[in-house]
């Protein structure tokens, strides 16, 4: 399975938004920025994530994204779903039933046993995903990432981060 590079974007925008100080946003542009990413590119991603809750858009010229609830609250799950949809990965096609081997439908009562394998993989792997918190994701880097790199990243947000003069609640 090949999931898209939004995945590991959008994963990483949200690690980053986690990052921010109460109700402030980051720019898109600068997330784009901090990632090496086209700014529309990851728009895309962004509208996704916004389109399933997990970030919140604030318009304006103080504007930008932050996260629309609290990442101990969000899962890799959750990510991906916004960025690849809800289909499976895999998607039987019952190319059983065609070419030149072929015998009446009614020889296919039973499910596809390949698709009920596969099926059974999709479960197991959304349940780890479903597993995974993006507060421990953002902990773990923070406790065993290199120290370099933390420090950057965190400079980057203090940088980039906007503060926003209302002071609308985040759920929680």
């Amino acid at each position: 399975m090949k999931l898209g590079d939004g995945v590991e974007a959008a994963i990483h925008c949200a690690a980053t938004l986690a990052s921010v100080d109460g109700n402030s946003t980051m720019p898109g542009a600068a997330l784009a920025e901090c990632f090496g990413l086209s700014p529309s590119y990851l728009l895309k991603h962004l509208n996704q994530l916004t389109a399933a809750h997990i970030l919140e858009s604030v318009p304006g010229p103080a504007g930008g994204y932050r996260l629309a609830r609290a990442a101990e609250r969000i899962t890799l799950l959750d990510i991906v779903l916004a960025v690849e949809g809800r289909e499976p990965a895999f998607r039987c096609g019952e190319i059983r039933q065609r070419g030149p081997v072929k015998i009446d439908a009614s020889a296919y009562v039973k499910p596809c046993g390949i698709n009920a394998a596969m099926l059974k993989a999709e479960r197991a792997y959304r349940t780890a995903l479903a597993d995974v918190k993006l507060s421990d994701i953002v902990a773990e880097y923070a406790a065993e990432g290199d120290p370099r790199s933390y420090a950057a990243s965190c400079a980057f947000v203090e940088r980039h981060q906007r503060p926003q003069k209302s002071a609308s609640s985040k759920q929680t």
